[in-house]
C-alpha cells in the first residue's frame, strides 16, 4: 500500500506532474468561486478557446508559446467588453461571437499556415511530459494569484456581488473587473501544459459549483474550492496512472463524479428539511 502512495514520487516525471497539477489546480480553484459567484463561467471556457490563434502567432514568432496565449484571452476579454458598451446585443452572444470566432482563428491558422505542427498538447495537455519551463509558468502564477486573492479577495468578493456597492465604497471595479479577467486568463495559460484548452474549463467552474452546494460562507466556499481542486489533481493523477489513462481526462472525471456527489447530498439534505415536500 505504501509503495504504491509513494510511486509518483519515485519517478521524475511522475514528481513534475504532481506539481504541475497542484500548481495550476490550487489559482483555478480560486478563481472558480468567484466564476461560479458571479455567473461567468461561459468567460472561462470562452478564454480558454480564445487562446488557440495567439499560440500559433507566438509560435510563427519565434516567442514562448504562453505570452501569445496570454494576450490573445485577455485582449478577447476586453475585446467582448466593448462590444458590450458600445452595442445592443447581449453579453453571451458577443462571448459566442468572439470566443468562438477566435478559437476557429486558430484552428485554421494551424491547418493553413503552419500544417506541419502539431499543438495537440495544448488541445489536450501533457501533463506527463511538462517541461521545467511550464513548471515554473505554472509556479509564479499560483503565486501571483495566491497574494492577489490573499490580499483583495474581499474587494472582489463585494465585486461580485454588487458593483454599484462596491463603487460606493471606493473600489476601483475597472481594475478589479479586468484584474479578474488578466487572473483567469493566466490560469488558462498555466494549465496549458496541464490539461489543455478543452479540460481547463472543469477545473475553472466545477470546485467552485462542489464548494457552492456545500457551504454557506463565501470564505469556506474559497477554501473549500481550492482544496477540491488540489485533491482532485492529485486524485485523477493517481488514477490515470493505475488505469492508464489519460490524466487531464481523469482529472475531470474525478471532479464530475464529486459534483455529482455533492449534488446528491444537498439534495438529500433539501428532502430531510421540516415541511419539505
Amino acid at each position: 500500500m505504501i509503495e504504491t502512495l509513494l510511486l509518483p514520487f519515485q519517478l521524475p516525471f511522475l514528481r513534475d506532474a504532481m506539481l504541475t497539477a497542484l500548481l495550476v489546480a490550487a489559482p483555478c480553484g480560486l478563481l472558480s468561486a468567484f466564476l461560479v459567484l458571479k455567473g461567468w463561467s461561459l468567460i472561462g471556457d470562452a478564454i480558454s478557446h480564445a487562446v488557440l490563434p495567439g499560440v500559433v502567432a507566438a509560435y510563427l514568432l519565434g516567442l514562448p508559446l504562453i505570452v501569445g496565449a496570454f494576450v490573445a484571452g485577455m485582449g478577447s476579454a476586453l475585446l467582448t467588453g466593448w462590444l458590450d458598451t458600445h452595442s445592443r446585443v447581449k453579453r453571451d452572444t458577443l462571448m459566442g461571437v468572439v470566443f468562438s470566432g477566435m478559437f476557429a482563428t486558430g484552428i485554421v491558422a494551424i491547418t493553413w499556415i503552419a500544417p506541419e505542427v502539431h499543438l495537440d498538447h495544448i488541445l489536450f495537455g501533457n501533463l506527463l511530459g511538462v517541461e521545467a519551463f511550464e513548471i515554473w509558468t505554472a509556479a509564479v502564477i499560483a503565486i501571483i494569484i495566491l497574494a492577489v486573492m490573499a490580499l483583495r479577495w474581499r474587494d472582489f468578493l463585494l465585486h461580485a456581488f454588487d458593483p454599484t456597492q462596491a463603487r460606493a465604497a471606493g473600489l476601483r471595479v475597472g481594475l478589479l473587473h479586468n484584474g479578474l479577467l488578466a487572473m483567469i486568463s493566466a490560469a488558462v495559460v498555466s494549465a496549458l501544459g496541464a490539461v489543455g484548452i478543452i479540460l481547463v474549463i472543469a477545473l475553472l467552474v466545477t470546485p467552485g459549483a462542489i464548494a457552492f452546494l456545500l457551504v454557506r460562507r463565501f470564505g469556506p466556499m474559497l477554501l473549500l474550492s481550492m482544496g477540491v481542486a488540489c485533491g482532485s489533481a492529485i486524485a485523477g493523477l493517481y488514477l490515470s496512472i493505475y488505469l492508464d489513462s489519460a490524466p487531464a481526462a481523469t482529472i475531470v472525471v474525478v471532479l464530475t463524479a464529486l459534483f455529482l456527489m455533492a449534488l446528491a447530498w444537498r439534495g438529500s439534505r433539501r428532502a430531510l428539511q421540516p415541511g419539505h415536500e
